[in-house]
């Protein structure tokens, strides 16, 4: 039996990745929904769930999948377009919830991923999963010039919350849990540090060394 799931397509951050999974064998192979398809004109017209197809074709050459073997396809949106795929060139498929082994391992793909994009593994663990919008949001704010670009700017949310003012001040951080969001480090209670200010549907504040 082949799984076909997704992870992080619920994830501001980053693109999608895309598994699939012969069950008997562990075989395994995937490949990420680059974020070009998630730029607001690509995005309002779907081309992610045309890359899907992209993906899930190479799959079934990579893994010799026989159109008889039956396929079971995640539910969610992203696997619209691949359903009709599938079903007109005579695979065996059906749609159906998707959890173990494969769901658990593409998560933990897509968590490899946004790790090799930046994310601190550490707040992955905060933010938990699947990623929290607007605890992501903080982190790309700490460094703005150079992550927004790991976004999925043509998110109704992006183009809402994702180009905020902000608000630069400095003061202290006394607390002893407090992480640097733009390098990863500890800072130090008691230690000067910058703290970015910015409103979503409440006050967030960002706290960065003062070098950072």
């Amino acid at each position: 039996m082949i799984q076909i799931d997704d992870a992080g397509s619920g994830s501001l951050l980053g693109g999608t990745c895309i598994g699939v999974m012969r069950v008997e064998t562990g075989e395994y192979c995937y490949d990420i929904v680059p974020l070009e398809f998630y730029r607001p004109q690509d995005f309002k017209d779907k081309k992610y769930q045309d890359f899907v197809i992209d993906i899930v074709a190479g799959a079934i050459n990579s893994i010799n999948i026989d159109k008889g073997e039956p396929i079971h396809v995640c539910r969610g949106y992203m696997f619209d377009k691949l359903k009709r795929w599938l079903k007109a060139n005579g695979f065996n498929a059906s749609s159906t919830k998707i959890e173990d082994p494969l769901q658990t391992i593409v998560e933990k793909t897509f968590e490899d991923y946004t790790i090799s994009l930046g994310l601190p593994p550490r707040y992955i663990r905060y933010t938990k999963y699947p990623f929290h919008f607007h605890r992501l949001l903080r982190w790309v704010y700490a460094d703005y010039e150079n992550r927004k670009d790991l976004c999925k700017t043509g998110w109704s949310s992006w183009q809402k919350y994702g180009m905020l003012p902000l608000k630069i001040s400095y003061g202290s951080v006394e607390k002893p849990n407090y992480y640097c969001l733009k390098c990863g480090s500890r800072i130090q209670p008691g230690s000067g540090a910058k703290i970015i200010k910015y409103i979503t549907n409440r006050v967030n504040k960002v706290y960065l060394h003062e070098s950072c």
